[in-house]
Parts: C-alpha cells; structure tokens; sequence
C-alpha cells in the first residue's frame, strides 16, 4: 500500500518552501478511490483561509485538453467537423490569411505557423473592462480574429511545433461556430453536465460576484496575480490570462475554473475510453488524440496532448504512452494509461507573482513520488 504521508509530508514542505501558497493534489490508480492531499491556504496577500480539497483554482491552460481538445474531439465523432478540416471552413474571417489553410490538425498540434503569444488584449481592450454581454464578447472575438488573422507566420507549416495560445483561440472559436453555442454553454451541456454537473467552469463577468458566493461556502477560490491592466486588482475568480479576459473569460486556451474532482472526471472519462470503457468518448478518438503526431526528435504533442519528453514535468517513471497538460498558473495533468495512473496538480503558484518559478523542480519529483508510492509499492 503507498505511504500517503509521504506525499502529504512533501506537499507541505512545498508550501514552506514557498513553491506556492497551497495546493490540492488527487491520484487515482486503477479502480482503487482517490486519494486527496492538500496544504498550505488560498493566499499570502491577504492572508487566506486554509486549502481544502474542494477549493477551486484558476486551472490556466488546462482549459485547453479539458474544454477545447474534448470539445473537437466529441464533434470529430459526431461527424461534425474532421481533423483534415481547414480554418476558413468554419471562420470565414480567415478565408484571406495565412492562417486560414492551416488544418485542425495544424492547430492541435502546434505547427500552424502561429507565434505563442501575443498581447492583443492591449489593443482590443485598452482600458482593462472585461466585456460583461453576449454582445461585446462578440465584439472581442472579431477584433481577436481579426488581430490573429494578421499575424504573418514565424516558421514553415508542419517544420516544427511552437506551442501557440492563438492556434487554441482559433479552435475555441471553431467550437462554437460548429456547435452554434458559445464556448461555455458547449462545455456545460456536452461535457460538465453528461458527468454529473461538475464543479467546474468559465466565469463570465456578469456571474462573478455569484460564482465567488457559491465558492466562498464550499472551499473557496484560490486569487492570482494583482493585474495592472485590470486596474490593479487582485484577481480572484477572474481569468488570469489577459487574451482570455478580453475575450469576456470564455476562451479556448484558457478561462476554466474548477476542483480536484472535476479536473479528474474528465481526465477520467479520457482514461475509460483509452482502454474501451463507456465513456463519452469512442476508444479510437482517444487513441488519435493522444498519440504522439511526430517522431520523438521533432515534438512530443499528441492531438492537443503532450506526452513525455525528457525531461518531463511527468518526472522518470510515466509510460511513454502517458498524456498530458500543464497551466501556467501552477496546475497540471498527467495520465499514464499503462498503469491506469491519474495525477491532478492545482495550484496559485503564482500569487503573489508569477516570477516564482519553484514549481519547474516540484512537478516532476511528486510525480517521481506518486509513482513510486503508488506503482512501486504493488
């Protein structure tokens, strides 16, 4: 039986070392219950109530395999849209751009050609008010299509892979084109609520001051950084990424909040389906999804998935055929589907800033140690 001491006493010490101020961190291993360790409390500045592990944290780019990637997924099987399909056959606005060429398959796997990032919010909302209508959101989401549809390529198509927020947003938008419902509506009926109505969600600018109530009377939200285009505030059930708050919060590289749990349900229902299990899922799609696209040597992406690189945030032990995602804002994701191994990390490691870079040495050794507890000890 794994030594769950060990992990909680090494999540501790994270805290003390001021990896972040808490985390929440659940394994699940084969058909066994999950096992949750938290530490540490919600903030520094102010001080904060204690984690628990049903405390919900700003889950960064892990919107991306949890919203976007299940997203495309679930309409690839319905037949509603093809991995060969290319962006202008759903967002007419790239009809004349580089970009527009570029397959889905060009985007899940980062080799479209787009550059990583780009401060757009800066041009398309200048003043920091986050659009809080159906009617400016659309607003935004043109001027972001419009500001990615101009950016002139920084590498060959398919010649390497840069992992791009702008290819996601494009795919958020190719969602909801397809789908003919916003991005959060999509995810709430199709995925959230097939599993039960999970404890996970985009929060938009109008639902905010009630999404905090809720969260405040079960475990609480974890804040991040204080945003000086935000008007200097603390942001705290408010999107980290400032694209994705121009965008209203709802985005396909990032906006989701969410618990341990609900980060696991869905990784989970990716799992099940890997191994032929009832899912929401085909088993085939999984297989697709998660398979390295390229030879080791010229990128570790799967279909919206990473998968282990040396050296891997999963740590030494994780399969080759594991699968993968991490958020800036100090969560992660890795699932080693030959062991039948879940590892959900959440974190605020940047609050209070996001210079702290601890975390980079903390993912691969609990994972190291989950392994080893876990997988080791059978």
């Amino acid at each position: 039986m794994p030594d769950l001491n060990v992990i909680q006493t090494a999540l501790n010490r994270a805290v003390t070392d001021g990896v972040f101020p808490g985390a929440v961190l659940a394994v699940r291993c084969g058909d066994r219950p999950v096992s949750r360790f938290h530490a540490g409390h919600l903030s520094i500045v102010p001080p904060g109530l204690p984690v628990s592990n049903s405390t919900i944290y700003d889950l960064a780019s892990l919107t991306k395999p949890l919203t976007t990637v299940t997203s495309v997924a679930l309409l690839i099987q319905q037949g509603r849209l093809r991995l060969e399909d290319a962006v202008d056959e759903h967002l007419q606005e790239c009809a004349e751009t580089v970009i527009g060429s570029a397959t889905l398959r060009d985007l899940l796997t980062h080799s479209s050609g787009l550059p990583g990032w780009r401060p757009f919010y800066e041009r398309i909302n200048p003043e920091g008010k986050i659009p809080s209508s159906g009617e400016a959101r659309n607003r935004a989401k043109q001027a972001m299509l419009r500001s990615i549809g101009a950016e002139t390529p920084i590498y060959d198509r398919g010649s390497r892979s840069l992992y791009s927020d702008l290819g996601f947003m494009l795919l958020g938008m190719i969602v909801e084109r397809c789908s003919r419902q916003d991005l959060d509506h999509f995810f709430y009926d199709f995925i959230s609520l097939p599993l039960g109505g999970l404890r996970i969600e985009y929060v938009l600018r109008e639902r905010l001051n009630e999404f905090l109530a809720v969260a405040g009377r079960d475990g609480g939200v974890a804040p991040t950084e204080i945003d000086r285009w935000r008007q200097g505030r603390l942001l705290c059930g408010e999107v980290h990424d400032q694209n994705a708050a121009a965008l209203g919060g709802a985005a396909g590289h990032a906006g989701l909040f969410g618990n341990v749990d609900s980060v696991l349900a869905i990784t989970g229902e990716w799992l099940r389906a890997y191994h032929g299990r009832k899912a929401i899922f085909d088993q085939g799609i999984v297989r697709e999804f998660t398979r390295r696209q390229k030879p080791a040597a010229s990128s570790s992406w799967a279909l919206g998935w990473d998968t282990p690189s040396m050296p891997s945030s999963a740590g030494r032990y994780f399969d080759v055929r594991s699968f993968g995602h991490l958020g800036y804002t100090g969560t992660s994701v890795w699932i080693d589907p030959v062991r039948e191994l879940q590892v959900v990390l959440l974190s605020n490691r940047v609050h209070p800033s996001s210079r702290n870079e601890a975390i980079r040495e903390f993912r691969p050794a609990i994972h190291d140690l989950v392994y080893q507890e876990f997988i080791g000890s059978i």
